[in-house]
């Protein structure tokens, strides 16, 4: 059975690159109908918030991403929230304590500063030079008894080589006498990350371990302490970076970060699925898939080894294609809120069929706003082009005049008898259709582009389209 996991910390709402983890393990879960575990690593009391636990819960089921075993959940390996298995950690401490593995280290902060800055002073990389590896038995009974604050160590094995078999990366190598005797457990009692990854992980059943490459140099840690508690490490699969459009590391310069974020600036959940799975991996030149097609294509063969480089104009077209493959009355329930707000209250069937003619034009729902201005405000703003180039034109006037004077007669005031209108005066005064269309689109929109010209006059409605005409007429 494959099981695999994400693990974010609640430090901050689920951003784009968690959220890309938490994807491919969840499209490899559901591949090879495997188990997809939620588990918490809410460790740092200083940063994790209930708040942002929320955040990326909330991000997660936006994403449609379930998991099989989790918060809410629970499941047969829980707890799921890291702070709730403190018990478990001190009990494989104490086990590599026993064993020789680990050691206790009473070195207070400052003397451990101190250390870090005789090792700068002499340009090596600050490593801790084992100290309190060197206390006898009586000694640590000694420091114990005066309630010296301690931490729990690992006994780096020295002069070896760790390796790294990675299903992307390949095999990498490491040194352990560049690693130093890396803390487990912290003097509050809670473990490090390295420790408890490895110990839940190990109790989880994880058989498959895919994650950001930023863990890769952990990864020799936590090798070298599943050997230590004789378990077998899990499959370990390191996927590229995201990387912004300069090419720097992604981060709130280059914009929206975080998963909500996304949806409060008008992407649709299966936009953002569709473009984050394309994030480092790929299947031939396909950029649009559905859920289905992900589920059943999706394969770390296909993971690059290089960093990906974010698009928002890909995104952006991504967004457009779902938009018009949604069902309309879901896009209008997605910008009523939006148009209500900037236009006041507006009739909803009124509402419904002005966003229904912009569907082949969003790429983003808040679009709506701009794009619709003169279809709910009498005093909507006229662009510059549209006026030079079609409303002070000779025959503007004139032509607008026709227009009135027709359309005026016009029952019902409906797409198929306004293009009559239109079409008859056309063969009337021999001119080209556009000489009638961009007239009037300026007059009725203050645009050069709207969506096409007779179902805008229809939605306007008869009495819109002529106040517009004629306002037109007498300038």
């Amino acid at each position: 059975m494959i099981r695999v996991r994400f693990a974010p910390s609640p430090t901050g709402a689920l951003h784009l690159g968690g959220a890309r983890t938490a994807l491919f393990n969840w499209l490899f879960a559901r591949r090879h109908q495997g188990k997809f575990i939620l588990r918490i690593e809410d460790t740092d009391r200083q940063r994790s918030t209930q708040e942002d636990i929320k955040a990326i819960l909330d991000g997660m089921e936006w994403l449609g991403l379930d998991w099989d075993e989790g918060p809410n959940l629970g499941g047969p390996f829980g707890p799921y929230f890291q702070t709730e298995r403190l018990e478990i950690y001190q009990k494989y401490a104490q086990q590599l304590l026993d064993s020789g593995k680990a050691y206790l280290c009473f070195c207070t902060p400052d003397e451990l500063a101190e250390k870090r800055k005789q090792a700068e002073a002499r340009k090596e990389a600050p490593r801790y030079d084992g100290q309190c590896r060197k206390l006898s038995s009586a000694e640590i009974e000694k420091l114990k008894d005066s309630k010296i604050p301690r931490v729990i160590r690992f006994l780096m094995p020295a002069g070896e080589v760790t390796l790294v078999s990675d299903l992307i990366r390949g095999k990498v190598e490491f040194e352990n006498d560049v690693l130093d005797d890396f803390v487990i457990m912290k003097s509050d009692g809670f473990p490090t990350y390295n420790f408890a990854a490895v110990v839940d992980d190990h109790l989880m059943e994880i058989t498959h371990v895919i994650r950001g490459d930023d863990h890769l140099s952990n990864t020799p840690r936590q090798v070298l302490l599943y050997q230590a508690l004789g378990w077998n490490p899990p499959v370990f699969a390191h996927i590229p970076m995201i990387l912004g459009p300069d090419k720097a590391r992604l981060s709130k310069r280059h914009g929206a970060t975080s998963v909500i974020e996304y949806k409060t600036l008008g992407y649709l959940p299966e936009a953002v699925f569709n473009y984050i799975a394309k994030l480092g991996w790929g299947h031939k030149d396909q950029e649009v898939f559905s859920r289905q097609e992900l589920t059943e294509l999706f394969s770390l063969d296909g993971v690059t080894k290089n960093a990906a480089i974010f698009n928002y104009e890909k995104l952006n077209w991504l967004n457009g294609h779902y938009i018009r493959a949604a069902l309309p009355e879901r896009i209008v329930a997605l910008c009523e809120p939006l148009l209500l707000e900037a236009y006041g209250q507006q009739d909803f069937n009124y509402l419904s069929r002005v966003v229904k003619l912009f569907l082949d034009r969003l790429k983003l729902i808040p679009e709506i706003v701009p794009l619709t201005e003169y279809f709910f405000k009498d005093d909507f703003a006229f662009e510059e082009k549209a006026v030079n180039k079609y409303l002070k034109t000779e025959e503007a006037p004139q032509i607008l005049k026709l227009l009135k004077e027709r359309l005026s007669k016009v029952e019902p005031f409906a797409r198929d008898e306004i293009e009559k209108v239109f079409k008859a005066l056309v063969e009337e005064l021999k001119l080209k259709l556009g000489n009638l269309i961009h007239p009037c689109r300026a007059a009725v929109s203050g645009r050069t582009e709207t969506p096409p010209m007779y179902d805008v006059l229809e939605v306007l409605g008869k009495e819109k389209v002529l106040k517009c005409l004629a306002a037109q007429i007498s300038h």
